[in-house]
């Protein structure tokens, strides 16, 4: 899922931050203060400065707010949530394996995981009513007790940790999509409509991945502080702001299904 891109994110950033000048925050003042034929010829450009958490945010932000333009159409058009799903997919494979961070691609992945993640709430909703307010404030809920814990407790990972995460995450990946091609492919559910002395695995499956998702927060948060730690492009916040934007869909989707489960 998200925290490989964001490991190569960080290492990428602050590779090319030792390759490039980065202006500290007394040179960006002197830059502003300085007459506007002036700047042209300030030596390091503001492109190159040092990525922040503001900047970061406000990927963050621009991402979902391009997310939720494209959960209304999928809201009113469901039929668009597999194709869209598909086509999110591929964008998201795409970004995680490429060098560096392509805004527009990024852009395109929220834009169809909008569409994608507004049919499949209509499409719940219309199964479970009032289930989608339930899964947005349950997401809600646990990316701020994460936070919490980050900030104010100071929960880090080890390098231990981290690769049990790494491992995790993408046992989980490949599991999903697996499960997805034998889902499309037989008409079913997948191994989560099946069930194990009366326990369907589903509520098993969505139980461990709702937990690693809330975990991998706690790894995004970290990788974030350690590319502002290490003064990496401010372009790297695009991938951290994607990376981020990806563990949360991750955790909406399986508290979805996850609370379909218990109202069945």
């Amino acid at each position: 899922m998200s925290n490989p891109m964001m490991n190569r994110a960080i290492n990428q950033g602050a590779q090319a931050g030792r390759n490039q000048p980065v202006m500290s925050d007394q040179e960006l003042n002197n830059l502003f203060n300085q007459p506007a034929a002036e700047n042209r010829n300030a030596g390091p450009q503001v492109a190159d400065r040092a990525m922040t958490y503001d900047d970061v945010m406000m990927k963050t932000g621009v991402l979902f707010a391009i997310l939720l333009a494209g959960a209304v159409v999928g809201w009113l058009v469901p039929v668009l949530a597999l194709p869209a799903m598909l086509i999110g997919l591929v964008l998201g494979l795409v970004n995680a394996f490429k060098k560096e961070p392509n805004k527009a691609l990024i852009i395109s992945y929220a834009a169809f995981e909008g569409v994608f993640l507004g049919g499949i709430s209509a499409i719940f909703e219309s199964m479970y009513s009032g289930i989608v307010v339930q899964a947005v404030l349950a997401t809600l809920s646990v990316f701020a007790i994460m936070l919490a814990l980050f900030k104010f407790k100071g929960v880090r990972y080890g390098s231990k940790m981290m690769k049990f995460m790494v491992i995790a995450v993408g046992g989980y990946a490949i599991f999903s999509i697996v499960n997805l091609v034998f889902g499309l492919a037989f008409g079913t559910g997948g191994v989560r409509s099946m069930e194990i002395f009366g326990i369907p695995l589903g509520i098993v499956i969505g139980l461990v991945a709702t937990v690693l998702a809330a975990m991998t927060l706690i790894m995004d948060f970290q990788m974030i502080e350690e590319g502002v730690k290490h003064k990496i492009p401010e372009k790297y916040s695009w991938m951290c702001a994607f990376s981020l934007m990806v563990t949360l869909i991750w955790l909406y989707v399986e508290i979805l299904r996850l609370i379909s489960y218990f109202r069945d």
